[in-house]
């Protein structure tokens, strides 16, 4: 699987995929959003705030996805020295701190209606902020380091132990006591939400799983050809 750190390599297979990947992603969303804010009925408890849940899960699961995309890299960057691994991580934040954003605020907007408050202090919710932060701080230890070599290292680092908060945003809701909801998809005995429910939300969590790798694989194209630039004006300042 490494022979695709070289960066030549990736650019090639890269180039071929991201036209796929960019049209499934925009056909999945479009059919997720169609049979999720068209097609689909009102519940009867929620209301039309169920329409909320179309955006807000397959956003909170991208924030996690990739935050673990993220540290994977962060540690295969730091142990084996993969060109592309550092790339990866470093490109990948920006996306995650955009979806876990996302998930916050429309984690807000479904909570005002169902609790009577934007914002609660418990442990989903907070771990999420947490996550948040984890991106936030990602990025700025990066942008804080002018050499790429330590920044790498330092911000692997802080990836990596950041993973543990992965665990304890996924089992916090069976640890303490909390207004947000169990799991209802993914558990024992099969997904307690309708199908009329469930297959939008389907389409829009695979729409937005392939919307980020599309995402993510053209940052980074476009890091990569950066590099590629800034080493070549070095070259002709040297030559000069």
């Amino acid at each position: 699987m490494f022979q695709y750190a070289n960066p030549a390599r990736f650019m090639a297979l890269s180039g071929r995929v991201l036209p796929w990947l960019a049209v499934a992603a925009g056909l999945l969303l479009a059919a997720g959003l169609y049979l999720g804010l068209i097609a689909s009925p009102p519940d009867y408890q929620q209301g039309d705030t169920v329409r909320i849940m179309y955006v807000h899960v397959p956003a909170a699961w991208c924030a996690m996805m990739i935050y673990a995309l993220m540290a994977l890299s962060a540690a295969i960057g730091l142990i084996n020295r993969h060109p592309l691994a550092d790339l990866a991580a470093k490109t990948a934040a920006p996306l995650g701190a955009l979806f876990t954003a996302l998930a916050l605020i429309t984690g807000s907007l479904w909570g005002k209606p169902m609790w009577g408050a934007w914002w609660v202090w418990d442990g989903r919710l907070t771990s999420f902020l947490i996550l948040l932060f984890l991106y936030l701080g990602y990025i700025a230890l990066w942008n804080a380091i002018e050499d790429e070599v330590p920044a790498a290292r330092a911000t692997a680092v802080l990836a990596i132990v950041g993973a543990v908060n992965l665990p304890i945003i996924e089992f916090s809701v069976r640890w303490w006591t909390t207004l947000h909801q169990g799991e209802s998809i993914i558990r024992a005995g099969g997904p307690s939400i309708a199908a009329v429910f469930l297959w939008p939300l389907f389409l829009m969590a695979l729409g937005y799983t392939l919307l980020f790798f599309t995402l993510w694989i053209v940052r980074i194209r476009t890091e990569i050809l950066a590099r590629r630039a800034r080493s070549l004006i070095l070259a002709e300042g040297g030559a000069a």
